[in-house]
């Protein structure tokens, strides 16, 4: 069997945020014959704008996105929330990722979110603003592949995610979930 490979998309920019600290705990989780990239970059992305989305002249790191999207069998989304919706930077990515529209990168892909925040509402408002945007973009989300963590302040302030056992375990059943998508190993109701 070949290798699944799963794209990371953090919402975050932060070089030392929980949400990043948590995508790279998610890498640690997987299973053999399962990679998971860290997509570096999304705050290079220009704003999506139709008129610089043009064949053969799609801004660099914009096309650098769309092509690891493809390249990907999975996308696993990692968002904090930023009033009570998903960062700027991670919705840009899912525009951009969407275009062209009805064949984009995300077209059909597996995808999972994470959310978490500081507050004990684990960023679900967040959370379900990206299964939104990644819906109606054209991504088959995998609704029995997510995690939410509150209060991450508190709980990740002194410790990366990945010396948590309880949180490996959630986000280790995240990752199975969407590979198991990602194979075409779950069946939908």
């Amino acid at each position: 069997m070949s290798e699944t490979r799963i794209l990371a998309l953090v919402g975050s920019l932060r070089a030392a945020s929980i949400n990043r600290q948590l995508a790279e705990a998610a890498v640690q989780t997987a299973p053999e014959g399962v990679e998971i990239t860290l997509f570096e970059g999304l705050g290079d992305i220009p704003f999506y704008n139709e008129d610089i989305d043009v064949d053969g002249a799609v801004p660099a790191a914009a096309q650098a996105l769309r092509d690891a999207v493809a390249a990907a069998d999975g996308v696993l989304v990692v968002t904090p929330e930023y009033n009570g919706t998903i960062p700027a930077v991670l919705k840009n990515a899912i525009d951009w990722a969407s275009r062209p529209y009805g064949v984009g990168a995300l077209q059909a892909k597996p995808s999972a979110v994470v959310s978490a925040s500081i507050s004990s509402n684990a960023a679900r408002w967040s959370h379900g603003d990206a299964v939104k945007a990644l819906g109606v973009a054209g991504s088959a989300v995998v609704e029995s592949a997510h995690a939410h963590f509150g209060v991450i302040g508190e709980r990740f302030g002194s410790a990366h995610p990945r010396d948590d056992a309880e949180a490996l375990t959630e986000l280790g059943a995240t990752v199975h979930e969407l590979v198991s998508a990602a194979r075409g190993e779950l069946v939908s109701a």
